[in-house]
């Protein structure tokens, strides 16, 4: 006694009145065809707006990435800055007394150990010493607090060095003070 209906029999029971539906539902081919085309303009824009906020993130993370190495490699220059008049005094300090008396030997033998522990842990920081005497000048790196006429060597070379330059790693933390040549005036 189970009667079986067919399902199309079912939709015929069921059938809505179109004229009662959403008035926002168009019912033209030509209206659902510009929903259609309406509907891949906006998901052709999503979609590039997606590429574009993908492409944005990852500049961000590039350049959080940059700024995280330039920390680590340069977040000692101003502890090495602070560091460098040490050096240069224990400079002086050995050549001050390498030139007076021999009983001062132990003392400035001392100071040279001292002076040599000091570089090296310096070295092993990526700190480079800039000593140019005798190079071309070079304004990225030296500093030239005079200028002397010398026919000796070529103009703009440097002829004597006040104070050594430093780098870390490769970034200019103090300049050289130097003398350089200029060429002799004319006659």
């Amino acid at each position: 006694m189970t009667q079986e209906q067919n399902p199309l029999d079912e939709l015929q029971d069921d059938q809505v009145d179109i004229s009662s539906a959403d008035e926002s539902i168009p019912t033209t081919v030509e209206a659902l065809q510009q929903l259609v085309e309406d509907l891949k303009n906006e998901l052709a824009q999503a979609k590039e707006n997606n590429l574009r906020v993908q492409a944005e993130m990852q500049n961000v993370r590039r350049r959080a990435q940059q700024d995280v190495e330039k920390a680590h490699k340069f977040g000692l220059e101003k502890f090495v800055s602070d560091m460098l008049p040490v050096a240069d005094n224990l400079e002086r300090t050995v050549s001050a007394a390498s030139d007076s008396n021999a009983d001062l030997k132990a003392i400035v033998e001392g100071v040279e150990l001292t002076l040599k522990s000091l570089m090296d842990a310096l070295k092993r920081h990526q700190v480079e010493s800039v000593y140019p005497e005798g190079e071309p000048f070079d304004p990225q790196l030296h500093q030239a607090m005079t200028a002397i006429e010398n026919r000796d060597v070529e103009p703009n070379t440097v002829l004597n060095v006040f104070q050594r330059g430093y780098t870390l790693h490769g970034r200019l933390v103090r300049p050289a003070m130097v003398v350089v040549s200029k060429a002799p005036a004319a006659e």
